[in-house]
């Protein structure tokens, strides 16, 4: 059995310039200038802050400005980084309130039946006997487990299917082919009213 676990948000960045990444993932937010020499509170929002240390390239904002971390220090439960070229708080002001991505060729390899919700999204849902129920659209993360939103396929079908991301039910996900299948628990399909 699968065990599923998605992590991490993405990104799309549009149309890349020629050696930039095709797809970016959020890692945290910037936030306030802090103290003389350029620094940033950052907020994280990655399951992975190990990533962002001096040396690494990130993307900030919109336009996806390339950043290198020079200095990164613990704060409470957000980081304090520096950034090359960014000496002063004034200099730093011009990032605050901006997200931050990293490349997601960039993404730290997860352990089996683990994975990012980037790859999960848009995957054909499929039960047991190869029936198809949609496709993954949205993700919601509740805390105990993550839900996948499958939308239907065809108009013909217009509910939405809510599976949760448990062992007994995710039995295969297959990211080469673009598929999940799963076992429906009772309750997670609409089932016709019978007549008494």
């Amino acid at each position: 059995m699968t065990h599923v676990k998605a992590l991490d948000n993405a990104i799309g960045p549009g149309s890349p310039q020629a050696g930039e990444p095709g797809l970016y993932l959020v890692v945290g937010t910037l936030r306030r200038p802090h103290g003389i020499r350029g620094d940033l509170l950052f907020e994280i929002e990655t399951n992975f802050p190990e990533r962002l240390a001096p040396g690494t390239f990130v993307f900030c904002g919109e336009k996806k400005i390339r950043l290198k971390i020079t200095r990164r220090r613990d704060n409470n439960k957000s980081l304090i980084l520096g950034f090359a070229g960014i000496s002063n708080p004034e200099q730093a002001s011009k990032y605050s309130n901006k997200v931050l991505y990293v490349s997601a060729e960039d993404r730290p390899p997860l352990p089996d039946g683990e994975y990012y919700h980037h790859t999960i999204l848009g995957l054909t849902v499929q039960d047991e006997t190869g029936t198809q129920l949609g496709i993954i659209r949205e993700i919601i993360e509740t805390g105990a487990n993550d839900v996948y939103v499958v939308s239907p396929d065809s108009p013909a079908k217009n509910k939405e299917i809510l599976i949760p991301a448990l062992k007994e039910v995710i039995l295969e996900v297959n990211l080469e082919k673009q598929f999940m299948r799963v076992h429906l628990l009772p309750g997670l399909l609409d089932e016709p009213e019978k007549d008494e």
